[in-house]
């Protein structure tokens, strides 16, 4: 394995996380059969087949699933050195890995347009998730920072929040719950919940919130997106909980209804993650002090006419955690 390249570990870990030479290949901005040669030759350095093929099916093999193991640590030191080296040149250049939640969309890319003005050399990836596959992405080291509701309590974080993030139950206009008047939760009992799937944090809020008032959804429908929740929800086809960022065009053109639901809007935070062991490269701390600057500003211009907020809601900590994670 002496012999094997850097670039040969890290298709063979884009193919691992696809699944799929094609998609793994559009990722790397190479072409399919350049995939397969890299991941034959890294095979031949180690001697053993690292994926069962059959037809379209791509699975790691036992041997595959130990090699991706290493191979990810050998690309995070490696990536760990380039940010290093960055640090040490106090450049701002290079590429920055930026880890979402799905609901992040409505606003990151904004202020990514607004970074990008004063940072120029920096080139952006984003990758988007829901919290479970963004705290994974994180454990691997394959995002510098992270953006999300709740942060990471199964592993050291620093976690900072930078802005409010209001949660709200949503309506069809011209429901019957809709007509302006303080309803209790426990009046959402019989209604059809159309809600994401399970691991989203936007769910998880919504089930901490009825729990404690002794309410339990009926689930009509589970989708991961918050773009078909919606429109759903304009459809007459239930109720929703969604992230207020989520509902901007909605609300100015008057086509979803906020329930004013009695100790709603659900306040959380939203936070600006990284691993506590990870070094960031300079661009990385720019974004950083970048977010914690400019985010509360520009979500209160964007949202804050639509609801009242109350106070954050914070999130408990295991109180093991509580020394390794700054929220």
């Amino acid at each position: 394995m002496k012999n094997a390249t850097f670039r040969q570990l890290r298709v063979f870990s884009e193919v691992a996380r696809h699944l799929s030479f094609a998609r793994a290949a559009q990722t790397l901005n190479l072409t399919p059969p350049a995939v397969t040669m890299q991941v034959r030759e890294l095979e031949k350095h180690i001697g053993m087949p690292l994926f069962d093929r059959s037809g379209r099916t791509v699975t790691l093999t036992t041997v595959g699933e130990y090699m991706l193991v290493y191979a990810r640590k050998m690309l995070a030191t490696l990536k760990d050195a380039e940010d290093a080296a960055a640090r040490l040149q106090k450049l701002e250049v290079g590429l920055l890995t930026i880890g979402m939640v799905s609901t992040a969309k409505y606003f990151l890319p904004h202020l990514l347009a607004r970074f990008r003005q004063e940072h120029q050399g920096v080139d952006i990836k984003l990758v988007v998730g829901n919290r479970e596959q963004l705290v994974k992405m994180l454990y691997a080291n394959e995002v510098d920072i992270a953006i999300m509701g709740r942060p990471p309590t199964e592993m050291a974080t620093r976690a900072e929040p930078f802005a409010a993030h209001p949660h709200v139950f949503v309506a069809p206009v011209g429901h019957p719950l809709a007509r302006g008047e303080t309803i209790s939760p426990r009046d959402l009992q019989a209604q059809p919940f159309i809600l994401r799937e399970p691991g989203s944090g936007t769910r998880a809020a919504m089930e901490r919130f009825l729990e404690k008032a002794r309410v339990e959804p009926r689930v009509s429908m589970e989708m991961a997106s918050n773009e078909t929740i919606k429109q759903a929800v304009m459809a007459g086809m239930g109720l929703s909980f969604l992230s207020l960022h989520t509902l901007g065009l909605e609300l100015d053109n008057r086509l979803i209804a906020v329930l004013d639901v009695e100790g709603a809007p659900v306040v959380r935070a939203w936070n600006v993650v990284h691993m506590l062991s990870k070094l960031l490269s300079p661009a990385a701390e720019a974004f950083r002090y970048f977010v914690l600057e400019h985010g509360e500003d520009y979500l209160a211009q964007q949202f804050a006419r639509h609801v009242k907020l109350g106070p954050l809601q914070a999130e408990p900590l295991p109180s093991g955690l509580l020394a390794k994670t700054t929220a």
